[in-house]
């Protein structure tokens, strides 16, 4: 007689385990190419022979004792935060407009289509000019390269939300704020979340460049002092904290995704 089986036995997302030792694979090899380029190639005493791996370690070590890296992080983190904030406060109602409002869908499109198009550091002199050297126009050109994907995405929501279940609400007599909160926002919180996603990476990538505005902090600022200083070792040991911080913020935001949508 068979036994019964479960949902999640039947389920092949859950019963097929997925091998550990290609990521891994991967990773070792890069280092290893990483290693055999810049420790073999170049002279010993040439500038790339400062990029090989077995440097990383103790320049890390140094901005670590020198106590500079992770103050750093924090404020690099603390800028992305506020930035990513003002990008979901703007981009989510503009989202909704824009996808609720044929009229104001057409009126603003091009003005959206012809600003998103415009690279985030191109708007830097800007920033500069309007909020001074310090935090504030980091914080602007995070939150201008972030809005965009999230009001995208949010009005994609918008227009792919069955017309029948916005009927259905009708004709049980909710009003427009009814219709909002009960239909529209449930019906695109996966579309927003993979927007704030997006976002995210991407105001990641600006955050660096933005640091090398004349700020006197944050993961950016340190690459330029270290390059100043002719210490390619931590120039390239801060690339890697950049790297490393930017893989955690993502897994960290599909993980939390994954999580609500399950």
């Amino acid at each position: 007689m068979p036994t019964p089986t479960s949902a999640s036995d039947n389920d092949p997302a859950r019963s097929v385990k997925r091998p550990w030792w290609p990521p891994v694979a991967a990773v070792v090899t890069a280092i290893l190419c990483w290693w055999v380029v810049t420790t073999f190639a170049p002279e010993p005493d040439s500038l790339i022979a400062q990029f090989a791996p077995q440097h990383v370690a103790p320049a890390l070590v140094e901005l670590f004792t020198r106590g500079v890296l992770l103050p750093d992080i924090g404020v690099s983190l603390w800028r992305l935060l506020v930035g990513m904030l003002i990008a979901v406060v703007v981009g989510i109602p503009l989202g909704l407009l824009v996808g609720l409002s044929i009229t104001f869908d057409r009126a603003v499109s091009p003005l959206v289509q012809f600003l998103r198009m415009v690279s985030p550091l191109s708007w830097a002199p800007i920033a500069v000019a309007l909020f001074g050297i310090g935090s504030q126009p980091v914080i602007f050109l995070i939150a201008i390269a972030a809005v965009w994907p999230i009001v995208i995405n949010t009005a994609a929501g918008v227009r792919a939300i069955d017309e029948g279940y916005l009927q259905v609400a009708r004709s049980f007599g909710a009003n427009r704020f009814e219709l909002l909160t009960a239909v529209v926002l449930p019906a695109i919180r996966g579309h927003v979340q993979t927007g704030i996603r997006i976002a995210l990476g991407i105001a990641w990538v600006v955050l660096v460049p933005a640091e090398m505005l004349g700020v006197r902090s944050g993961l950016g600022y340190q690459i330029l002092n270290a390059r100043d200083q002719l210490a390619y070792d931590q120039v390239v040991a801060i690339i890697v904290v950049v790297g490393l911080l930017g893989y955690f913020l993502d897994s960290t935001a599909r993980a939390l995704l994954r999580g609500r949508r399950s």
